[in-house]
């Protein structure tokens, strides 16, 4: 069988894999949704949802830092990844012994694709669909616009998420008009952060826990900007979380 990444890779197949190593916590969440935690053998040590997984299955590494001898011992019939999240040296090396499916996600509907891909690759495609529908339902129509913003993803140096990632299509979802004209997730000084002056700075959870003390900080240095602490993962991942963002976005309308 022949399958296609988001990547526009090659990945075949002599059957549907039942040994699925997953290198992405978002992706690993999916799986188990779409039904495959018995198929499910190696996972990330960030992969925190569900949290009984860690007691079950091996835990290779994180999302950069990969232990091979585990996954060769570990025999998997195919490693799900992301362009984004695991280092190209990391996967060109995993896919001279193993098929390798990348997933590149910058926006909703190809989270939805990836999804359904998943769904397809490990024969889940009526799950898939199902999956898919819900978070269509939950996603439309977006939320009323709030203003220009500004999401903060490290603290020392300050790193900030631009405009061809999934985070910013999530933003603009939320309401939030994205700041930043850079692409990918550039460094910034705190002066150009009080020269943008945004009327929101989101403080992601992840992967920097910003914390309350943080808040009071930019907030003296951005007097006039409202700042809040946010949920990385409704912001970030790009699986089945994704049912659970209206609600969580539906909670910070009040804040706002």
């Amino acid at each position: 069988m022949e399958f296609t990444d988001q990547l526009g890779r090659k990945i075949h197949l002599d059957d549907f894999p039942q040994r699925i190593i997953s290198l992405v916590p978002s992706q690993t969440e999916l799986l188990v949704d779409l039904g495959l935690e018995d198929r499910l053998v190696g996972i990330t040590k960030f992969c925190i949802h569900p949290s009984r997984l860690k007691k079950s299955k091996t835990i290779i590494g994180g999302t950069k830092n990969i232990r091979m001898e585990e996954i060769h011992q570990l025999n998997p019939d195919l490693i799900i990844g992301n362009k984004e999240e695991n280092e190209q040296g990391v996967v060109l090396a995993l896919e001279k012994d193993f098929p390798v499916w990348i997933s590149d996600v910058s926006s909703v509907k190809e989270a939805l694709s990836m999804i359904f891909e998943l769904g397809k690759i490990t024969d889940t495609v009526k799950r898939a669909k199902e999956i898919i529908s819900s978070i269509e339902e939950k996603l439309n129509p977006p939320l009323k616009r709030k203003g220009k913003a500004i999401y903060l993803i490290w603290k020392n140096p300050i790193m900030v998420a631009g405009k061809d990632t999934f985070i910013s299509a999530m933003m603009e979802w939320a309401g939030f008009e994205n700041c930043m004209k850079s692409t990918r997730y550039p460094s910034i000084i705190e002066q150009e952060l009080i020269h943008i002056d945004p009327e929101f700075l989101l403080l992601s959870s992840e992967p920097y826990p910003f914390k309350v003390s943080d808040v009071a900080y930019f907030q003296k240095i951005l007097p006039q900007t409202q700042v809040l602490l946010v949920d990385g993962e409704l912001f970030s991942w790009y699986g089945s979380r994704l049912i659970l963002a209206r609600d969580y976005f539906d909670k910070l309308d009040n804040k706002v």
